[in-house]
């Protein structure tokens, strides 16, 4: 089969099958969830052709799209080594959370919109992963935005839900206002939006590049990977579906934002990529701090998912785009699982999200249990586990190259091992604190299935040498250059006192507990300090309410009476006038008619006579 084909057939599948499901299957929710599962696994079946066929080569294929005289746009695909390890990461992952949802939404009236939903982000994904031009990127990038919006907004009967899918919606068009402003400086200064054409002139002419321009490009990273200022979309969008935040907001879109960065490293000054270094390491720590004072089980994963994104960045921002992608895979596994995990969890405990409000659930739930533990100790950075190995390499490298932003991601460190255990041990062990805890049991193989995949990948997952190198190319250099780094046994003692304080922390303070968080009751200040995520909601809320709304009522009120009123009715108005004085001289007499004749070529006359006689 010709590559070309390939490529094509794995971009329109999943959008066939969002419009089959539109167009056929809105009333069947069976057939929709199948063919949408079908779907999936036809994605992953192209993908891995792509990934091995080829082995190592690049493909690319582009033709004209749209052409303005001079200007032209073209439309094109590029399968390099960070698209494969991309396609890889999306196909499969995907494909088991929608195996997952097949149990989860068994019962959900409305499951043949959210089955079409998933694959119009499907399709939206794979587009951003192998698109060879930016203003492509940013296409598939604003239907990304969309297909979040749908999928956040599945419980659109409930307030909680269509509030936080507008919230994500609008919070992302202000980072990809950016982006668009960054892909026009783009064209206006290099001549070309063509990925590999960039590569190109930078490398040809590094002074095309500039700190305003990389930032504006970085304004889209910072929307979709809810980065600081734009973070507090992220945990409000856990209204969703839990599947949903597994693929959406922990496996896939969020992580779009830093395949950009390493799509486009090349645009970047080292100002900005210092930048980057400083936004990481502060977002590592801060979405640590407001993780361990939440209650629902799913906004704990995503302060999480902030968290971890803070430490992709801060490794894209220390020079190694690499061990950023490598983050990138290995977290997708195991926060994937975790995510799944919180949804076998909710949906046993009928949709209760409140973790004071589980217990004991290791002995009722034994598979869900040992998987999500292998999560927590995959992300708490536990020796010989995934996250271990692609965490762990980043430390090492602001060890060895800039200490403050080390310092940061080392108490970022501690705090996620605290957090994680906590939820752990709050959720699995104890005894029962609610009837929906005490009644749950394990879910069907449907379920449990892709958690033991996903427990397996969390385990195994960063050893690279495991992987074909067609997906891990990508990654290889810098692994390597962090493998010749100095102070390695220092960062193994380092990072095994991190996971080991903040477990042992959270089992004292956590294994036993009511339903009370006893973090509140010993520290009050410092818990209701975190618990407020230093007032960022409460900032934009005023400047909406207080600043925004004012603004634009006044602005409606001019347009009301400046053109809505002077200059379209006001005018309309003066045409009006004329015409009713012109009305008033056609009244059907004769004589009335000759008089103003008369009059007229008088008054004519003499002013004829007035010109001319001077």
């Amino acid at each position: 089969m010709e590559t070309e084909t390939v490529v094509f057939s794995l971009l329109l599948l999943p959008f066939l099958s969002a419009l089959v499901t539109l167009l056929c299957f809105r009333k069947f929710g069976n057939i929709a969830s199948l063919l949408s599962v079908a779907t999936s696994g036809g994605i992953l079946v192209f993908s891995l052709f792509l990934i091995f066929n080829g082995e190592n080569d690049v493909f690319s294929w582009q033709t004209t799209w749209l052409r303005m005289s001079n200007w032209e746009l073209g439309f094109g695909f590029l399968i390099d080594a960070p698209a494969r390890l991309l396609l890889f990461v999306v196909s499969f992952v995907g494909f088991l959370i929608h195996i997952f949802s097949l149990g989860y939404m068994a019962d959900d009236e409305a499951k043949a919109r959210y089955f079409g939903g998933l694959s119009v982000f499907m399709f939206s994904m794979i587009g951003i992963t192998i698109a060879d031009n930016l203003i492509m990127i940013f296409v598939f990038w604003e239907l990304v935005g969309f297909s979040s919006y749908l999928l956040i907004a599945h419980y659109f009967t409930t307030e909680e839900a269509a509030q936080a899918s507008k919230k994500a919606f609008i919070v992302n068009r202000v980072g990809d206002f950016g982006f668009l402003i960054g892909i026009i400086l783009t064209y206006w200064t290099a001549g070309t939006v063509n990925l590999v054409e960039l590569a190109d002139l930078v490398d040809f002419d590094p002074t095309i590049i500039s700190t305003v321009l990389g930032l504006a490009l970085a304004c889209g990273f910072i929307g979709k990977s809810a980065q600081f200022p734009l973070h507090v979309w992220l945990p409000d969008a856990m209204a969703g579906p839990t599947p949903v935040s597994a693929l959406i907001h922990a496996a896939t879109m969020v992580a779009a934002g830093i395949y950009l960065l390493v799509r486009i490293d090349f645009m970047f000054t080292v100002q900005v990529l210092t930048f980057f270094g400083i936004l990481g390491a502060g977002m590592g720590l801060y979405a640590g701090f407001c993780a361990l004072v939440q209650r629902d089980i799913k906004k704990i994963l995503a302060y999480s998912t902030l968290s971890q994104l803070g430490y992709m960045t801060a490794a894209f921002g220390l020079g190694m785009p690499g061990i950023a992608l490598f983050h990138l895979m290995t977290h997708a596994f195991f926060k994937a699982l975790m995510f799944l995990g919180s949804g076998s969890v909710i949906h046993a405990c009928h949709h209760e999200q409140d973790i004071f409000k589980y217990g004991g659930l290791r002995k009722k739930m034994p598979i869900t249990a040992l998987t999500f533990l292998v999560g927590v100790l995959a992300i708490s950075g536990v020796n010989f586990l995934s996250g271990y190995y692609s965490k762990d390499a980043i430390l090492l490298t602001a060890y060895n190259s800039n200490m403050p932003i080390f310092i940061l991601l080392y108490a970022g460190a501690i705090l996620t091992a605290l957090y994680m255990f906590r939820l752990y041990f709050i959720t699995f062990e104890g005894e029962s604190r609610s009837d929906s805890s005490s009644h749950a049991h394990e879910n069907g193989a449907l379920m449990t299935g892709p958690l033991i995949l996903l427990a397996i990948l969390s385990v195994f997952g960063g050893y690279h040498t495991l992987f074909p190198v067609s997906i891990v190319e990508s990654i290889l250099p810098d692994i390597e250059l962090v493998a010749a780094m100095p102070n390695h046994m220092w960062m193994i003692v380092l990072g095994t006192f991190a996971w080991v304080v903040g477990g042992i922390t959270a089992k004292n303070l956590f294994s036993r507990v009511g339903e009370d968080d006893p973090l509140e009751q010993k520290l009050p200040v410092f818990f209701a300090l975190c618990k407020s995520k230093l007032f960022f909601d409460q900032i934009y809320g005023f400047y909406i309410h207080r600043i925004q709304d004012p603004f634009t009522r006044f602005i409606e009120v001019m347009e009301l009476l400046f053109i809505s009123g002077l200059m379209v009715r006001g005018s309309a108005g003066v045409a009006g006038l004329f015409a009713l004085i012109g009305k008033a001289f056609y009244i059907g007499k004769i004589h009335a008619y000759a008089f103003w004749f008369v009059a007229g070529t008088v008054g004519f006359l003499a002013y004829a006579v007035g010109i001319f006689g001077n």
